[in-house]
């Protein structure tokens, strides 16, 4: 077993108390993530683990920076951002009981450990700027700066009848208003 994401544990294997340092450099060959913002092919993640010995297994816990692109949920514009995560997970030993990760061969493998912890941190719905506004609804124009007025929303012509009755009703209490303020 060998690849960026192996990590021996051989001279620390049931020996609690022992630790180990590493700091390694992943040059991704897939695309993790499948939303509007990914980790592509090609780019590298920093990788700083602690490896501990404990009687149930070793205890890994790290951190890793990368950087992830995609589009602005709001206005579609290109967006690249850096992220780091926290990791901590234990490897047990191969025994009885049934675990996500297991120490092979004195050997750890944290590549599914580091990609769940990457692609579940990236942002659901990212935008490029907190206060984006988002695209023009009728001319698909980004907008840059609010008009500070709500615009009415353009009335289905079905619901025309109903306007003209609540203008009628408007234009009526005006009237009545003038009329007491006389």
């Amino acid at each position: 077993m060998n690849g960026p994401f192996f990590l021996p544990v051989r001279d620390i294997v049931r020996k609690p108390g022992e630790m180990r340092e590493h700091r390694i450099d992943v040059t991704l060959a897939n695309k993790w993530g499948e939303g509007i913002v990914t980790v592509e092919a090609g780019e590298t993640l920093d990788i700083d683990v602690r490896l501990e010995s404990v009687h149930e297994g070793i205890l890994v816990s790290g951190t890793v920076d990368t950087t992830y692109t995609g589009v602005c949920g709001r206005c579609l514009t290109d967006i690249t951002a850096p992220v780091e995560v926290e990791f901590q997970e234990l490897f047990a030993y191969p025994g009885e009981e049934e675990t996500d990760f297991e120490v092979q061969d004195d050997h750890v493998d944290l590549e599914t450990l580091v990609r769940d912890a990457i692609v579940l941190s990236l942002p659901f719905q990212p935008v490029c700027q907190p206060d984006c506004l988002g695209l023009d609804p009728e001319t698909g124009e980004k907008l840059t700066e609010s008009t500070g007025a709500e615009s009415d929303a353009p009335i289905d012509p079905r619901w025309s009848a109903l306007r003209q009755i609540t203008d009628q009703d408007d234009t009526a209490e005006r009237r009545a208003a003038e009329k007491e303020e006389s």
